[in-house]
């Protein structure tokens, strides 16, 4: 049989129609996979429909907020004031439909590849068949070749702390709201808590925090942190530092979170943002010999393989990293491996990933913390973006750059970036540490000027110094 031949004869079946799956059911299509990808919610998963695509675009619009808040500094004045207001109904309804529209063109794009794309839940009978009950009440069986695990997470919820989409919310929930909370409690200072905290925040409310830790983004840079604080403060956003919510509950006319210590904080909703569960229960992963980690995450190598044979898996589901980018390369790199392409396995330290607060904050490769830890032996530049002239113009007044090279060879090996819009800021530092680029690369190469990248490629300057 020819390469040719071995390659369409696979029937793969997908169960999960987020960017791990989606992503690899185009590519395996394109390769001549046989196709059906398995979705209760509607294509994208909970990336598109309540995640990913709408908080991004709700933050999108606290920015929007912000910069018309922010006009008077430079002059401009908007129908003769510089206050801003949003109407959340018309705000919610908004990211909504483009969750909608995404999903819908996610689907066009399966079907035009040839994708069959069933609504519906699936569950595994062994490590080549799948159960599906379709959302129109009908069942089959499917037989498949190979499979793929896209299965995502849902929010965590705390016993005492349950969501009830009305006064307390998970982070699916809170798009239920028609008018700007007067005073929101964020009860976790991880990643969603701290983006949903400032996005809240820019549109008007008035938000508390509740860290169990001694900051904000315990994990993150501490640099990073630091500034996320000072501009929370300045904003006007309380941090309830090192306190641990206890419970939840409603009163009268709002919410009352007891914390730990016995203290209450009173306000008008909260939103519980305390992390996520692999929806990994009860589709029969342990009869098709798929390994769970303690977590309840599917244990997965490099190419996305578990440990039955056939069977792959990708996305929040394996606990590598909750980043639809890393969701959507573990797919691809499943679909390579399995359709005997070129595949090159995941590297986590290579992973960019984003916070999308005000303002962002975009880390990759070796963290400053793994330095000082004697993990990695590298040289540490961090710029401040005070002096770049392309900043003085826009008005930021926070923000920096920081590369981290390997001490004698001058090889990137991470970087920092916390600025408007860090996201695109970060991609030149990712492409040298995926690349291996020397520092000097990074510094003769040209800029524009006036740029906020221009800091990137002069702390690549300053760094020539160290090494």
């Amino acid at each position: 049989m020819s390469v040719e031949q071995s390659k369409t004869s696979q029937r793969l079946i997908i169960l999960g129609g987020g960017p791990g799956g989606y992503e690899a059911a185009i590519v395996a299509a394109q390769l001549g996979a046989d196709v059906t990808i398995v979705e209760r919610q509607g294509m994208g998963g909970s990336a598109v429909l309540t995640d990913v695509v709408p908080s991004k675009t709700l933050i999108a619009t606290a920015d929007a907020m912000r910069r018309v808040s922010g006009a008077q500094s430079f002059g401009v004045t908007v129908e003769g004031k510089a206050d801003a207001s949003a109407d959340l109904s018309v705000v919610n309804a908004r990211l909504m439909e483009l969750a909608r529209e995404q999903s819908a063109d996610i689907r066009i794009g399966l079907e035009r590849a040839g994708v069959r794309v069933v609504l519906g839940e699936g569950r595994l009978l062994d490590n080549r068949h799948i159960a599906v009950t379709g959302n129109d009440g009908g069942e089959e069986t499917m037989e498949a070749d190979a499979i793929l695990l896209a299965l995502g997470a849902h929010a965590r919820e705390l016993p005492t702390a349950k969501p009830d989409g009305e006064r307390i919310f998970s982070w699916t929930q809170v798009y239920n709201l028609q008018e700007i909370p007067e005073h929101l409690i964020v009860v976790g200072s991880g990643v969603t808590g701290a983006e949903f905290a400032s996005a809240y925040n820019m549109l008007g409310t008035r938000v508390t925090l509740v860290s169990s830790r001694d900051r904000v983004l315990p994990g993150e840079d501490a640099d990073a942190a630091a500034v996320l604080e000072d501009a929370f403060e300045a904003n006007g956003l309380e941090v309830v530092a090192k306190s641990r919510a206890q419970s939840v509950d409603r009163t009268a006319d709002g919410v009352r979170v007891t914390l730990s210590d016995g203290r209450t904080l009173d306000g008008s909703h909260c939103l519980v943002a305390v992390g996520g569960i692999p929806n990994t229960a009860g589709i029969g992963l342990e009869e098709a010999g798929i390994e769970l980690s303690e977590s309840g995450h599917i244990k997965v190598d490099g190419v996305s393989r578990t440990t039955a044979p056939n069977v792959y898996a990708a996305g929040d589901c394996t606990g590598v990293f909750a980043l639809a980018s890393v969701a959507a390369m573990q797919g691809r790199i499943a679909i390579a491996h399995l359709m005997g392409d070129g595949v090159r396995p995941l590297k986590t330290h290579e992973v960019s990933s984003n916070i999308f607060t005000s303002p962002e904050i975009a880390t990759v490769g070796v963290t400053e913390a793994q330095v000082k830890e004697g993990k990695y032996q590298g040289d540490i530049l961090k710029l401040d973006l005070a002096t770049n002239a392309r900043a003085k113009m826009m008005n930021v007044k926070e923000g920096f750059v920081k590369i981290i090279a390997r001490s004698g060879s001058g090889t990137v090996i991470g970087g920092v970036v916390v600025a408007p819009r860090a996201s695109e800021l970060i991609y030149p530092i990712a492409l040298a540490v995926q690349n291996r680029l020397h520092v000097d690369d990074m510094a003769q190469t040209f800029t524009v000027y006036p740029s906020l990248s221009g800091s990137v490629s002069e702390a690549a300057r300053r760094l020539h110094k160290h090494l």
